[in-house]
């Protein structure tokens, strides 16, 4: 079990993102979302070396992207929000122009 108690489910970190998933494929299918990707990759900001140490890029990755009715969305299905992600929901922000829609 995680920290917050979330319970892997069919591959997916907890029931809700694989209910959800599921609901956006159906979606999908419909014809009512088009171009579903999961799990995609942002950089926030490159690698650097601090006291001669490589750090790698910091990343947020998306549960969902998809395109609705012209527009592309970023999901994440959300059961807690943290105080790294909101963090990295700023940095989604400033540095790409993306607001995260939080299910």
């Amino acid at each position: 079990m995680s920290k917050y108690r979330a319970i892997k489910t069919n591959g997916y970190s907890s029931k809700k993102e694989a209910k959800r998933a599921d609901e956006l494929r159906l979606m999908e299918r419909a014809g009512l979302v088009v171009g579903l990707r999961e799990q995609v990759v942002y950089t926030l900001a490159p690698s650097v070396i601090v006291h001669g140490r490589k750090r790698p890029p910091l990343r947020y990755i998306a549960d969902f992207v998809y395109m609705l009715d012209g527009k592309e969305i970023c999901e994440d299905v959300k059961g807690v929000i943290t105080p790294t992600y909101r963090i990295k929901r700023h940095l989604m922000k400033s540095v790409h122009g993306i607001d995260i829609k939080e299910v």
